[in-house]
């Protein structure tokens, strides 16, 4: 594996992605090393990976870290754009009071009310890691960034990957790009109940963006990124 230019790599960098027993990540630590690490919870899961690999820079999530008031997020408006036909892979992130409605149909009635939209299944499928991932925040041990693997993955290669990710043909693409890049990405993971290969694979390359970002080569969707009323930047990192 080689460090992007801009000074060695002193601490290691940690990519996380959803799955369904919690979470997966991937650490590319300090000394050329590629760690992968599971959690129940993101808390727990970003305290596996200092155990395993030390000190933690930076850590690139994929999931929306900033829910909108009301609206598109321009994050995701941006990042659409970039994708082109791919865009369909990016999905409106809810609002905050729809991610608070109790149940899916009283999302979709919120959702509603202040959109003229409903919210999709997938959308409110990924409201408790949201929370989570919300509620975690200000406790986290280093800077978090939002990542979306198929934003980061068509910078890795210089165009969007169109083959399905959990397809024969789009898992062998993804993994071949993070190997032109120096990561072997941990695959055995995928045999832990409840972790599939296109979960480590995303992981791996949202690790990629998080490493960018502190070597100061990543892009931001939007750009410059979004200021949000209370001072922070909101922005999908690739």
């Amino acid at each position: 594996m080689s460090f992007p230019a801009g000074g060695a790599q002193t601490h290691g960098v940690l990519g996380v992605d959803g799955c369904r027993s919690g979470w997966v990540g991937v650490v590319l630590a300090p000394g050329h090393q590629v760690v992968g690490v599971l959690g129940a919870s993101i808390a727990a899961l970003v305290e596996a990976a200092t155990a395993a690999a030390g000190t933690i820079q930076a850590v690139g999530i994929d999931m929306p870290i900033h829910p909108p008031e009301a609206g598109y997020r321009r994050a995701d408006i941006a990042a659409s754009a970039h994708l082109g036909r791919k865009a369909s892979s990016i999905f409106p992130t809810p609002a905050r009071l729809v991610l608070d409605a109790a149940s899916y149909a009283d999302a979709c009635a919120v959702a509603r009310a202040l959109d003229g939209r409903a919210i999709s299944r997938q959308a409110w499928a990924l409201r408790a890691k949201i929370l989570e991932v919300g509620a975690w925040l200000p406790s986290a041990p280093s800077p978090v960034y939002e990542v979306h693997p198929e934003v980061s993955f068509s910078l890795l290669t210089g165009a969007p990957i169109m083959a399905g990710k959990r397809s024969a043909a789009g898992l062998a693409a993804r993994r071949q790009a993070l190997a032109d890049a120096g990561i072997e990405a941990p695959i055995d993971l995928a045999e832990a109940r409840g972790v599939a290969a296109d979960d480590v694979l995303d992981a791996a390359v949202v690790a990629w963006s998080a490493r960018r970002v502190t070597a100061g080569q990543a892009r931001s969707f939007p750009d410059p990124p979004e200021r949000l009323p209370d001072g922070r930047l909101a922005a999908i990192w690739a």
